[in-house]
């Protein structure tokens, strides 16, 4: 296994973008996201990334396989959903930067990848100059009738990386989902982190 984590900023992103929209689709239709998406939707969300003066999305590849991906880039560049939110709590959204996602496939979880995303976006928050990270993950109830026996919550891991959830700071999207024929509305709740570090 030779893993290589590869730094992507705007034009770079581009010939990337089937690799990690298939890694979306993949990860994103298991528990809790049950995500039933299309790869046109994915271009359709991933280019913002590429025409962005702010994001990074970082690449992991086991050799010539995409095996995970994570993306990042300044609040007031990403969808107004995710803006809304802080905008009504006063938040200054230019000194918050907003990571998109991490995507990891199964057999990769648990060697310090995940951990190794939050590093490079962190600092890649820092040389921009930002004050604060946020993120936001999808609510779901723990009887969730599509809940697998063996799930594991990544809220431990994510206080681990130093985030703090805010219940009051909620975001709403709508998808279609795997047992679904329909988009049906969800709430995704906001964990954020302080930035006082210097970059790495």
């Amino acid at each position: 296994m030779k893993l290589q984590l590869l730094k992507l900023k705007g034009p770079e992103i581009f010939p990337n973008l089937e690799k990690i929209g298939q890694l979306r689709l993949t990860v994103f239709r298991d528990f809790p996201y049950l995500y039933d998406g299309s790869l046109g939707d994915e271009f359709d969300y991933l280019k913002s990334y590429a025409i962005s003066e702010t994001s990074l999305i970082v690449l992991a590849m086991d050799g010539e396989h995409a095996i995970g991906a994570t993306t990042c880039l300044k609040l007031g560049e990403a969808d107004p959903g995710f803006r809304s939110a802080f905008q009504k709590a006063g938040l200054k959204t230019d000194s918050i930067c907003y990571f998109g996602e991490s995507v990891l496939l199964p057999s990769y979880r648990g060697q310090g990848i995940g951990k190794r995303f939050f590093q490079y976006r962190e600092a890649h928050a820092r040389d921009l100059g930002c004050a604060m990270t946020a993120f936001c993950a999808v609510d779901r109830p723990s009887n969730h009738t599509l809940r697998p026996p063996e799930y594991r919550e990544l809220h431990s891991f994510w206080q681990a990386q130093g985030y703090v959830k805010h219940p009051q700071l909620q975001a709403t999207f709508s998808w279609k989902e795997v047992d679904q024929t329909e988009k049906t509305t969800k709430t995704l709740t906001f964990w954020i982190k302080e930035l006082s570090c210097p970059s790495l």
